[in-house]
């Protein structure tokens, strides 16, 4: 190991790290031997702090763990090595071809709402519909950027008085929020965010672990304006090959009409100015 990776070292970090990782799949250390082809003593030894293994072996490990980018940065430090994956910003070179696409994707969704959030729910991109949509509810200048998307729904100053049965889209979105975590897993700002909707009135902490419908092929939301209800559906995409921790946590997500009744009323609404 280089001088400066010894610098990098965090004694008795990795093995505390990969065992809950390790936990949190459900798996033994025989399944992660056999999946990697590391001994299951040497992982024993490395979960014990007796030994540390080659930087290889650490992204073995994770990858056999499916650890998010970021949080592999995290088990490499703990091992003493440097980080491997960067996040870049959208401005950089090497994200520019992905924000292309997404570009291009989001206008190409048009007449319909599609936007780009990333880990947190935070919106990064939009189409023109989305602002047009959501504007004839709200004063969506009025909030502050990055919006999020689930602030917006939860928020009784938000989209929250246009959604029928909101107790139900509540629980839904909470049940998202777990199901659609990156790595499946729910980091610290992940649970300081679930924590402020919690905080919302009339919330019920209980709905955090209300069962909801795993891999449904769609998902309905629904609002209200001026007596009609228009009937939506989301579909939710993630970028296909990701290389940096930015595009490993984008997810976007695009809304279709549910039925030609609310198509009607959609198209009516967005000719309005």
């Amino acid at each position: 190991m280089s001088s400066s990776h010894a610098d990098l070292r965090r004694p008795n970090e990795l093995g505390p790290q990969l065992r809950a990782w390790r936990d949190t799949r459900g798996k033994s250390q025989l399944e992660l031997s056999l999946d990697t082809g590391i001994s299951q003593r040497q992982i024993s030894f490395i979960e014990s702090g007796r030994s540390t293994p080659g930087r290889q072996n650490v992204l073995r490990l994770a990858d056999a763990l499916d650890v998010p980018f970021r949080e592999r940065n995290t088990l490499l430090l703990a091992a003493g090595y440097a980080p491997i994956y960067s996040e870049g910003s959208f401005d950089d070179r090497e994200m520019r071809g992905v924000t292309n696409a997404l570009t291009r994707m989001l206008r190409q969704h048009e007449p319909f709402p599609a936007v780009v959030m990333d880990r947190y729910w935070n919106v990064v991109m939009t189409n023109d519909a989305t602002l047009r949509f959501f504007g004839h509810f709200i004063d969506m200048e009025a909030r502050p950027a990055p919006r999020n998307l689930l602030h917006l729904m939860f928020d009784p100053a938000g989209m929250r008085p246009f959604i029928p049965d909101w107790d139900q889209t509540a629980k839904s979105l909470l049940g998202r929020v777990f199901r659609e975590s990156v790595g499946r897993v729910i980091d610290a700002r992940t649970k300081e965010l679930v924590d402020n909707l919690l905080a919302y009135p009339d919330v019920n902490a209980e709905w955090q672990t209300s069962p909801t419908i795993e891999n449904a092929p769609v998902i309905p939301l629904s609002f209200v304006k001026d007596g009609h209800v228009l009937k939506f559906f989301s579909l939710v995409t993630t970028v296909g090959i990701a290389q940096m921790i930015t595009t490993q946590e984008l997810r976007i997500e695009c809304m279709f009409p549910l039925d030609e009744a609310t198509e009607a009323q959609y198209a009516e609404l967005m000719s309005r100015p």
